[in-house]
């Protein structure tokens, strides 16, 4: 995969990930009792992820950044589905375990992919390029499915963010593994 490559997956799992995150409140809000319970799917989310980094990190050169960032998108296309179908708290406790296991591969993939990408003396310069494109990208997904919410239903963005993520991992498939130019 080439720079410009990962910049259009990055885009297209970030308008993923960005569609679900702001209205995800509103699925939690629905499920809980209060705002502890929210604090605690957050919490679980982030402390899952923090524990995993030094696994994934150990494991990301043998494995490659493709598979793994393959992993993340099929991961959380098939996670996304049973989002809807969560009824109880802990569900989304369950749920958000799993979401910060796949969030730890993600992140970690990215800065691994970048690191390879970037020359070190244009770091900053092609770090911010890649940023801009990718919060453009989060930016109209949050935006658009702000209106999608408004048309159906709060499940439905969590299918159609499953969707786009599997598209992704479909997009990976297609590309070589990465390759430092």
């Amino acid at each position: 995969m080439n720079y410009k490559r990962f910049i259009y997956y990055q885009g297209t799992i970030g308008m993923a990930s960005s569609m679900i995150f702001p209205f995800y409140i509103l699925l939690i809000r629905n499920v809980g009792d209060s705002y502890a319970q929210f604090g605690w799917a957050y919490g679980l989310f982030a402390l899952t992820a923090a524990l995993c980094y030094p696994l994934i990190g150990k494991y990301a050169d043998q494995v490659g950044d493709k598979t793994l960032l393959f992993v993340y998108s099929w991961g959380m296309a098939i996670l996304l589905l049973f989002f809807p179908l969560a009824s109880e708290v802990w569900h989304v406790y369950i749920l958000q375990v799993l979401m910060g296991m796949l969030g730890a591969v993600q992140k970690n993939s990215e800065k691994t992919v970048l690191a390879r990408y970037v020359t070190k003396e244009m770091a900053g310069t092609q770090i911010g390029h890649y940023h801009v494109w990718t919060s453009v990208a989060a930016a109209v997904a949050i935006i658009a499915t702000g209106y999608l919410v408004d048309f159906l239903t709060i499940a439905s963005i969590f299918y159609v963010a499953s969707v786009i993520f599997a598209w992704s991992g479909l997009m990976l498939m297609k590309l070589k593994s990465v390759e430092v130019s």
